[in-house]
């Protein structure tokens, strides 16, 4: 027997049983009215009504008996799921749950068709298509889903939910890369452009929503990946009565501020104009498909400022932007430059436990016996580092000096490495601005370094000077003297003047170890450069071309046996000199000593 009592004074508003009505557990018995606000009667159990003492339009107290129940006669109610309750839910009965999920499933793909069909027409895919493929399964957390444009004013709610979801941008959180380094480390704050939506322009709570994530990133020390895709800002949001310019926007000094506090990310596909190329201008590591133009003005702009007609596919191609440095890597498509962001963030977020590497012995017989040959350093760079670890940055830009991230025994670490092959591993202003920023982006985020140094020098010359050779070679220099994070360098065979200084980070001594191959050599400049000008007089005085000749061949070999890797070492410019197949060995002690 269950006596139902009233919770609270109130007016009885509706009695929805009758006296042996046989009732279910949860079913409603009466419903009472206080304040304005009602208190729905459930049965404890499943029962009958035995007694019923209460009326409609009464007014009740506090304890007062509403109803008695014998227990045990009635049948038993199972909890029903969300889907099963959605499925039975009428959305025109107002229902808040079912109104909510209703709007909810207006901004996803599947009720956004149309203008995922056009994405698809062009090659593309759509925003939710990438950000499944970016992140952990069931793991993003998204802000500001039912956002729409601030255009109330020129459109109806109903469009604006059809035509501007999530206000053209999704943002939260998610967890990247979860199986490899575990639910802290791949942590991570996600926006995406979605260019379906007003051509991926910004506008007011478009920009509030970057703002919001953000804000969060900062707080949490989280990396942030951003797709960039759009056409900058939109002049379309008439709700905004409080702008005149619509200057008054944080979301690019909040971006530019967490440069070099957290990683930042940025992934391009298509279209990316004015703001949105500012956006991308900004990250760490920027990435872009085949497919992408980046420019800071569109060709609306470009017109409106008497510049010229262009049309989008003239203003920042892919090969003039990888060619100058804007784009660190470049993808066939949006499912490689995906799995590029994610490879990228994976040696922020940590070391690898497993690893395989090749044969170390080999790279003894990677390096040519004569000294005047060139070679592959991107295959002794692949040799050394574990099997496809090595992801090179800006390939294109400052050829002169590789840069690019790598992992020894799992660990992650930056790598610079000259290029003989193109200048003859001359550091010209290109490549000092290349490897100072990269140098600079490791530091920032106490990333070992590894340099593996082979140059004559920094490129001398008018033209080199035309460059601003003077204070873009200097970067290198200072980028070197702020380094906290540790740096080894390997001296694969020359190592001359101010240039082999700035691969060492300004000083030989300035690595926590320096070493060389055996065929390494060192001198304050290249050695045929220093016998011309240190024994001007002695050839001059050698009128017989034969003679001159002979005395330039004995001075050269002089000055090699002089600066051979083994008399730098002697005199302790250098720490060691190391056998080829036990380099990695010697850096991951050294990092492991220095970490420690």
């Amino acid at each position: 027997m269950h006596t139902i009592n009233a919770p609270l004074a109130a007016a009885v508003v509706s009695v929805d049983v009758s006296q042996g009505q046989t009732v279910s557990e949860g079913q409603l018995i009466a419903t009472l009215e206080s304040m304005k606000m009602q208190t729905a009667i459930l049965a404890p159990t499943a029962g009958i009504i035995s007694a019923l003492t209460v009326a409609l339009g009464e007014t009740v107290q506090a304890g007062q008996r509403l109803a008695t129940l014998t227990a045990g006669a009635g049948q038993e109610t199972l909890a029903q799921t969300p889907a099963e309750i959605l499925d039975t839910v009428d959305v025109n009965a107002k229902s808040p749950l079912a109104h909510i999920y209703q709007q909810h499933s207006n901004t996803l793909d599947h009720h956004r068709q149309e203008a995922v069909a056009k994405r698809h027409s062009k090659g593309y895919r759509s925003a939710r298509e990438n950000l499944q493929d970016l992140c952990d399964e069931n793991s993003f957390v998204e802000y500001g889903q039912l956002a729409v444009a601030a255009q109330r004013g020129r459109k109806s709610l109903d469009a604006l939910r059809s035509e501007t979801a999530a206000d053209g941008v999704i943002t939260g959180l998610a967890t990247i890369n979860h199986s490899l380094f575990g639910p802290v480390a791949s942590q991570v704050a996600v926006v995406i452009n979605d260019y379906t939506v007003l051509a991926g322009t910004q506008g007011y709570f478009h920009h509030k929503k970057i703002d919001r994530i953000l804000e969060q990133a900062k707080r949490h020390s989280l990396p942030v990946i951003m797709y960039t895709e759009g056409g900058g800002g939109r002049p379309g949001d008439t709700d905004v009565k409080t702008q005149i310019a619509g200057l008054d926007v944080s979301s690019f000094a909040r971006w530019a501020a967490l440069s070099g506090q957290v990683p930042l990310v940025a992934v391009n596909n298509g279209y990316c104009f004015a703001g949105n190329a500012a956006l991308f201008g900004c990250a760490d590591i920027r990435i872009a498909t085949q497919q992408s133009w980046i420019g800071m003005a569109g060709p609306a702009m470009i017109e409106g400022g008497g510049l010229g007609s262009y049309k989008p596919t003239d203003i920042g191609p892919i090969d003039v932007q990888a060619k100058n440095g804007v784009v660190s890597l470049v993808a066939d498509n949006e499912a490689q430059a995906t799995a590029l962001a994610k490879q990228v963030l994976g040696y922020f977020q940590g070391d690898h436990r497993q690893w395989q590497c090749a044969q170390q012995a080999d790279l003894r017989d990677l390096m040519p016996a004569d000294r005047r040959y060139v070679y592959d350093i991107r295959k002794i760079i692949q040799h050394l580092a574990d099997s496809d670890s090595w992801l090179e940055l800006s390939k294109q830009y400052g050829r002169a000096i590789a840069t690019g991230f790598v992992r020894i025994e799992g660990k992650a670490m930056g790598l610079i490495a000259n290029d003989c092959r193109v200048l003859g591993g001359a550091i010209d202003a290109e490549a000092a601005d290349k490897a100072a920023r990269f140098i600079t982006l490791c530091n920032n985020f106490s990333i070992p370094l590894l340099s593996l140094c082979d140059t004559p020098g920094f490129m001398v010359g008018p033209d080199s000077e035309e460059q601003g050779a003077a204070t873009r070679m200097a970067q290198l220099f200072i980028a070197g003297a702020k380094l906290t994070t540790p740096l080894v360098t390997i001296f694969l065979r020359k190592g001359y003047g101010l240039g082999a200084m700035a691969m060492a980070g300004g000083s030989f001594h300035q690595p926590i170890y320096s070493a060389a191959w055996p065929m390494g050599e060192f001198g304050g400049m290249g050695l045929e450069g220093a016998v011309r000008l240190g024994f001007k007089k002695e050839l001059a005085a050698e009128k017989d071309q034969q003679a001159k000749d002979a005395l330039f061949s004995k001075l050269l070999a002089e000055m090699y046996q002089r600066g051979q890797a083994s008399e730098a070492a002697a005199h302790l410019e250098i720490d060691a000199v190391i056998d080829p197949a036990d380099t990695r060995s010697v850096v991951i002690r050294a990092l492991n000593t220095a970490i420690s």
